[in-house]
């Protein structure tokens, strides 16, 4: 950085209205209830193409992809200073990767692998992508099956990163995952039909062995979780933000958290 991007960026700082943002920003965060927060914060992190159109008029969609990674890269540390131990990150679905021109996805896969390597680089985090890795191109899929080795023996928080991850896809591969094991179990198709249990399929999730989403955050308007942790999300709560993703700020993150805190969570009952 440059002494005058240095100094632009002091100023910036002492600016009342952001001496003014962040004085709220710590007053919410100070509200917090830690014994309130949750476990597992998930986030569908939409709007980056919108983003780019309207901030970015003329340049390549990538533009809104990479503000979009920047905000994941704050979000986790705002994850990490806030104390969640498992964050899960939708960043690429199935559905995207079937449907985006090849002259898009090829920059966007760029920009998720550049992610997922910068958030393993640290060394402070494990990084786990979880989704049809088989899907994507061999040099990506290597690149993010990298990061995981290199981070799995990391004890501090739990990022999933969902790249190429359908719903469905999720679903089909724990059944098939749970047949294989069977079979191999010598049992017939019967027998486990006859002796089939919830738990066992939900040991063959992506997300094997960590706790379920406590909360569920999406951005930019939408209203929906288009598939994304069905299984998972039975007993989520849901936040919605109107925020573009790459506008998603750190005061509407708590607000989130304490929309969270202020609810009955029922699990059913």
């Amino acid at each position: 950085m440059s002494r005058l991007d240095s100094l632009r960026e002091l100023v910036d700082r002492l600016h009342p209205a952001t001496l003014l943002y962040s004085t709220y920003e710590h007053r919410l965060t100070a509200e917090l209830d830690p014994a309130a927060l949750p476990q597992h914060v998930a986030v569908l992190a939409d709007g980056n193409r919108r983003w780019a159109r309207a901030n970015a008029p003329g340049q390549p969609l990538v533009a809104g992809y990479r503000a979009g990674a920047d905000k994941l890269k704050d979000f986790v540390e705002w994850c990490d200073e806030i104390g969640i131990p498992v964050v899960t990150l939708w960043v690429l679905s199935t559905d995207n990767l079937r449907r985006a021109a090849a002259e898009e996805l090829a920059p966007l896969l760029e920009v998720i692998a550049d992610l997922v390597e910068n958030l393993a680089a640290t060394g402070r985090w494990r990084v786990q992508p979880v989704g049809a890795l088989d899907l994507l191109p061999v040099a990506v899929a290597g690149r993010l099956r990298a990061a995981e080795r290199a981070t799995a023996e990391s004890d501090g928080m739990h990022i999933n990163v969902a790249v190429s991850y359908g719903g469905r896809h999720e679903l089909r591969d724990a059944v098939r995952d749970l047949l294989r094991e069977k079979a191999e179990e010598g049992r017939t198709i019967r027998e486990v039909a006859e002796t089939l249990d919830i738990d066992e399929i939900g040991e063959h999730l992506y997300t094997a062995g960590q706790p379920d989403p406590d909360l569920i955050i999406r951005t930019s308007g939408e209203q929906r979780l288009s598939g994304f942790l069905m299984w998972q999300s039975a007993h989520s709560e849901f936040y919605f933000c109107e925020a573009l993703w790459p506008d998603f700020r750190k005061v509407d993150f708590i607000r989130a958290l304490r929309a969270y805190a202020q609810r009955e969570r029922r699990y059913g009952r």
